[in-house]
């Protein structure tokens, strides 16, 4: 798997990336064939974005002998923060990647008039103990105007997560998301598959593949 980093944002370039992209990217899909091809890409981003997680050596004992093993430090705290509705779609992965983690929703949507995220919902705690050893990963399939992602990651800030510790993953990208996160944020890192052309006039991504979460959820109005 090759990936290009520049300014702390990441690129997984994989075969498999861009088959599941074409999938989903693709109107006539059906929900099973979309949901399916989005776990895919999760899994991929997410194993990607966790390389870097601190491991322990601890002794255990085999059916064979006792020898000492490599695991995931007991030390640090792991969230997964997905931006709800459609950051389930990588929550889901994670959770069945590193089934200790904890996973704490933030709810937003986007005004369709102003582009900017509406709070609904944060289960999140008031502030964070020892939050040198927690290690965040904030998930939303889709990075556009960034406004949504600028207010998650505002919101570990300001509870104490430190921002090397904080890591955001997106299935698909726009600049505009990238320019405003890394310009605020220059040391957070991103995780992503693809960063297409731009925004249209409604603040979609395009080409894009449409709103994630309708597509989800099938909640598309008739």
């Amino acid at each position: 798997m090759k990936t290009a980093m520049k300014n702390n944002v990441t690129v997984v370039n994989h075969p498999l990336c861009e088959h599941n992209l074409s999938v989903i990217r693709d109107k006539n899909i059906n929900s099973d064939g979309f949901k399916n091809s989005m776990k895919r890409l999760a899994t991929i981003l997410v194993l990607e974005a966790t390389k870097e997680l601190p491991l322990k050596t601890y002794k255990i004992t085999t059916p064979i002998t006792e020898c000492d093993v490599n695991k995931l430090s007991d030390e640090y705290k792991i969230i997964f923060a997905p931006i709800l509705r459609a950051g389930l779609a990588i929550s889901d992965v994670a959770s069945e990647i590193i089934p200790d983690a904890s996973v704490q929703h933030v709810g937003m949507y986007r005004d369709e008039t102003t582009l900017e995220p509406v709070w609904y919902y944060d289960k999140t705690p008031v502030r964070y103990d020892n939050p040198e050893h927690i290690k965040v990963f904030i998930l939303d399939p889709m990075l556009a105007t960034g406004n949504s992602a600028h207010a998650a990651v505002s919101l570990f800030l300001k509870k104490g997560i430190l921002i090397e510790n904080l890591v955001f993953i997106s299935i698909l990208s726009a600049p505009n998301g990238i320019e405003l996160l890394t310009r605020d944020f220059p040391d957070l890192k991103i995780i992503t598959a693809k960063i297409d052309e731009g925004l249209n006039s409604r603040g979609y991504i395009i080409p894009g593949l449409g709103d994630a979460g309708d597509r989800l959820f099938n909640t598309f109005e008739k």
